[in-house]
């Protein structure tokens, strides 16, 4: 198992290391000169130089690569360009909806999948079995972002029992901000839940073909028992495996989630800043993003290996 820790942890740290490269040299690539979009078209040659000087962006790239990460080690992920806020503090200012919001759904769409797909496939070929099969796979084909707008026209607009749009602080009130992200997740959830369904069912589809369930159920245990005791474990791995990729969708969707709610989140200050060509802001957010994901798949690996020994030795 050490061996199998320590080659993940390699893969883990090569991962990011690329990935930081392949930013900065795409980010710094697309941005142009940095100061003169800063300044703007009446800015004169000598303010563009200084700005640059004032920044590093006239040293050489490589200079610049390595005193991001080392800056990024020691917790200072650099200034913004407009407004000189620490993008520390832009980020951590915009983590308390996010990650509620990002949890959340991903929490909801697993409560929803696991026993709806567990359920889907015990009864499979029976029309209960069918109307889930049936709506999980409409729930795939509908945009998150629709999905939104009619949650937000039912339980918003007709209804009126939870806000459309907008955010209020924690800080303000607890119960505010809990109202504002009710609809949002929801919308991530039950997507999310969609997708999820149709692995579950497969999956424990699968398992009751084999032959250790078989064995399970020979030795005394009802069918119920040995899909609980035996089965789900072992339909658990892809499971796992599917959760760690539905995490980088996850963020893809609260970028539209976050537009479409105005709630005040990460994505939605990384899409703003883009915008502004915030080069610095866009590249530590997006690495952090990066970290985030690709530290989930290490932990679907890891877990992976705890599930299944064969893993351990095979790879």
């Amino acid at each position: 198992m050490a061996i199998y820790v320590l080659r993940k942890l390699v893969f883990f740290l090569g991962a990011i290391f690329i990935a930081s490269v392949a930013i900065f040299l795409l980010i710094r690539g697309a941005g142009g000169n940095v100061a003169a979009v800063v300044l703007g078209k009446g800015a004169t040659p000598e303010a563009i130089d200084a700005l640059a000087h004032s920044y590093g962006l006239d040293r050489p790239l490589f200079v610049q690569y390595f005193d991001w990460i080392a800056n990024m080690l020691s917790g200072d992920l650099g200034r913004s360009f407009r407004t000189n806020e620490s993008v520390a503090d832009l980020v951590t200012a915009r983590l308390s909806v996010s990650i509620p919001l990002a949890l959340s759904g991903l929490i909801l769409g697993l409560i929803i999948a696991i026993p709806v797909g567990t359920y889907a496939a015990r009864n499979v070929g029976t029309p209960s079995g069918a109307i889930l099969a049936l709506v999980s796979q409409v729930g795939v084909a509908v945009p998150v972002f629709w999905a939104g707008i009619l949650l937000s026209l039912l339980f918003g607009v007709r209804l009126g029992w939870l806000p459309t749009g907008g955010w209020t602080d924690w800080s303000v009130s607890p119960w505010g901000a809990i109202r504002s992200l009710v609809l949002p997740v929801l919308s991530l959830g039950l997507i999310m839940a969609a997708v999820l369904i149709r692995y579950v069912r497969s999956a424990v589809l699968d398992v009751m073909n084999q032959d250790y369930l078989r064995t399970a159920r020979a030795v005394g245990m009802t069918r119920t028992e040995a899909l609980l005791k035996v089965g789900l474990r072992n339909a658990s791995l892809p499971l796992v495996t599917i959760v760690g990729l539905q995490i980088a969708e996850l963020i893809g969707g609260t970028v539209i989630i976050e537009t479409v709610f105005s709630l005040p989140g990460l994505s939605r200050m990384m899409l703003a800043n883009v915008a502004a060509r915030e080069v610095i802001v866009v590249q530590s957010t997006v690495m952090l993003i990066i970290i985030f994901v690709i530290g989930v798949n290490l932990l679907v690996d890891l877990l992976y290996g705890i599930l299944d020994p064969r893993v351990r030795s095979s790879r």
